[in-house]
C-alpha cells in the first residue's frame, strides 16, 4: 500500500525527502541539491510510492525534477495554500517555503507564541504570534558558510570539521578555530533571541525550537531551545499536506 505523502524540502545545501502517513512521518534521506537530477532523485525514492507530494523549495532552478519525477498531485507550499497559521507580512511570497512549513509545525505541535531557528545554510530566526500568526524573522549567515568563508579568504587558515570544544584556549589553529566558531555562533543566535522576545508581547512562555543541520551541535547544550527537533520541517509538509489534501474515505 502507497504511503499518504511523499515529502521534499530542497534546500541550498542538500534535498531531504520522507515518506509519511496523515499522523507520523517515516524515515528520511538526503542528498546534496547540486547532485538532484531525476536518476537521484529516483534512485532515493527506492521504488516507494505515495498518493501526494509536498514540496517546499527555495531553489527553483530544481523544481523540474520534482515535477517530472513525480506522477501524484503535488502541493508547494506557498503563502497562497492553505497554512493552519496566518502571514502578516510586508511581501509574504518572499518569504522561504521551508520556514512556512517550520512555522506550521512550530505552532500545531508546539504552540504559540513560538520562534524556530533552523541551522542551515543560513540560520533563519521565524516568529510566530501568540495569535498563532507568522509575522517574520531573521537571517543570519549558516555556521558552515562563515567557517568555510574564513578558509577561502586566508592563506593558512584550515578548514576544520566542526564539533563541540574540549576547552576555550585552543591549543592549535583547528582547536581556536572550532571554539571561535561554536561559542562565537552560540553568543550571535542568544543576542539574537534576547532582542526577539523583547518584541513579542505575551502572557505566556515563547516556546524556543532549533532545527536544521547543526541544530544538536549549537542549540543541544545551551539550555536555551525548549525543544530540538531536526524534521521540523518536514513536519511542517506533512501538516500542509494533511490540510490541502482530503483523506481517504
Amino acid at each position: 500500500m502507497p504511503a499518504e505523502f511523499i515529502l521534499v524540502d530542497i534546500s541550498n545545501s542538500f534535498t531531504k525527502v520522507a515518506f509519511s502517513s496523515r499522523e507520523r512521518l517515516g524515515r528520511s534521506f538526503r542528498l546534496p541539491t547540486s547532485e538532484l537530477t531525476i536518476a537521484s532523485f529516483h534512485k532515493m525514492l527506492r521504488g516507494q510510492e505515495a498518493r501526494f507530494a509536498v514540496v517546499a523549495s527555495v531553489v527553483p532552478p530544481r523544481n523540474h525534477v520534482v515535477r517530472k519525477a513525480l506522477p501524484q498531485p503535488i502541493c508547494w507550499v506557498s503563502h497562497k495554500i492553505p497554512l493552519g497559521v496566518g502571514v502578516d507580512y510586508p511581501k509574504p511570497e518572499t518569504i522561504g517555503a521551508d520556514r512556512l512549513a517550520n512555522a506550521v509545525a512550530a505552532a500545531t505541535l508546539y504552540g504559540s507564541p513560538s520562534i524556530v531557528v533552523d541551522f542551515g545554510t543560513a540560520v533563519t530566526f521565524d516568529v510566530i504570534s501568540p495569535h498563532g500568526t507568522y509575522v517574520g524573522g531573521v537571517i543570519a549567515p549558516g555556521l558552515g558558510a562563515m567557517t568555510d568563508d574564513l578558509h577561502r579568504r586566508t592563506a593558512l587558515l584550515p578548514r576544520v570539521k566542526l564539533r563541540e570544544p574540549h576547552r576555550a584556549i585552543g591549543r592549535n589553529t583547528a582547536e581556536a578555530m572550532r571554539v571561535g566558531a561554536v561559542y562565537g555562533y552560540r553568543g550571535l543566535v542568544s543576542e539574537i533571541l534576547r532582542q526577539l522576545l523583547k518584541e513579542i508581547p505575551s502572557k505566556h512562555q515563547t516556546n524556543l525550537i532549533a532545527t536544521g543541520g547543526d541544530a544538536k551541535l549549537i542549540a543541544g547544550s545551551t539550555g536555551i531551545f525548549s525543544v530540538v527537533a531536526p524534521a521540523l520541517t518536514l513536519e511542517g509538509l506533512r501538516l500542509i499536506g494533511c490540510r490541502n489534501f482530503p483523506a481517504r474515505n
